[in-house]
């Protein structure tokens, strides 16, 4: 079952204007905000891990239809979430796309895969594409192959440790 929150006038706005001031969708600015609000480290993981999976299921439904920017976004959070996830996991910052890079740069060196760099990099321009609109329909999913790829890695990582 989907659950949906809509948010119209003054509230949306201002929703909408926090999140640009920190360089986030308003997705991600609620996100945040409710990480915040929840105390047990282990419940914040859950939920992540859980947006993991959402967004895969909303991207995939998007590049069906066609709207590939949209669904490079959703690739992005997945990336994004499992990322959150083990940032929380192993008490490491994951708040900014500058923890997110030294997040993957400490996972890659560690499991000696420096191939984890080259997909993030990836994963890093389907969230470009969201805003610009730059990739192709052939470059979008080769992208998005190697996104996936990530996916896998990191929930390998996570299960292990």
């Amino acid at each position: 079952m989907e659950t949906e929150i809509v948010i119209r006038g003054a509230l949306a706005k201002k929703i909408i204007t926090m999140a640009q001031d920190k360089g986030q969708t308003p997705e991600e600015f609620l996100t945040q905000l409710v990480m915040e609000a929840i105390k047990d480290p282990h419940e914040r993981v859950k939920l992540y891990l859980e947006l993991s999976e959402e967004y895969l299921r909303e991207a995939k439904v998007m590049e069906e239809e066609g709207r590939i920017t949209q669904a490079s976004e959703k690739y992005w959070g997945a990336v994004a979430s499992l990322l959150n996830a083990i940032g929380e996991r192993r008490g490491w910052r994951h708040y900014t796309h500058r923890d997110y890079w030294e997040i993957i740069e400490r996972i890659a060196e560690e499991c000696k895969d420096p191939e984890v760099l080259t997909l993030f990099d990836s994963a890093e321009k389907l969230h470009a594409n969201f805003y610009h609109g730059f990739l192709s329909p052939w470059g979008f999913k080769i992208r998005k192959e190697k996104c996936l790829m990530l996916v896998e890695k990191l929930r390998k990582y996570i299960a292990e440790r």
